[in-house]
């Protein structure tokens, strides 16, 4: 089975991007426009829609690694799952598709250039 093999972004929106960027990078020693974190387990957890968990509602589009997009897209085609793909995407650094999830939050999977 192809899966997915980390987490290759994380996109929201910001009212001043460049000030939080700053911040970021000021307290939490993340580098823009890529940060190259250590190896190490990520938490992935829904939460209930009703948790308070959350300050506010977020517009959030999770943005995984993949090591063969093309095998990808065909398992998840397979199983029934809409893929989105655009040739606009891809760039210098890699191939994009995209899809959601079954509460219709999108995710994109990424494909390293480097792969």
């Amino acid at each position: 089975m192809e899966k997915v093999i980390g987490i290759g972004g994380f996109f929201f929106r910001s009212d001043n991007p460049k000030a939080l960027k700053d911040w970021y990078s000021e307290h939490l020693g993340i580098e823009f426009p890529i940060w190259n974190q250590e190896n190490g387990p990520t938490v992935i957890a829904p939460f209930a829609r009703s948790s308070d968990y959350f300050a506010d509602q977020q517009q959030w589009m999770l943005n995984f690694r993949v090591q063969n997009l093309d095998l990808m897209i065909k398992q998840l085609e397979s199983a029934g799952i809409e893929v989105i793909t655009d040739p606009g995407w891809n760039s210098e650094v890699g191939r994009f598709a995209r899809i959601h999830d079954p509460e219709g939050n999108p995710l994109e999977l990424w494909e390293p250039a480097d792969s």
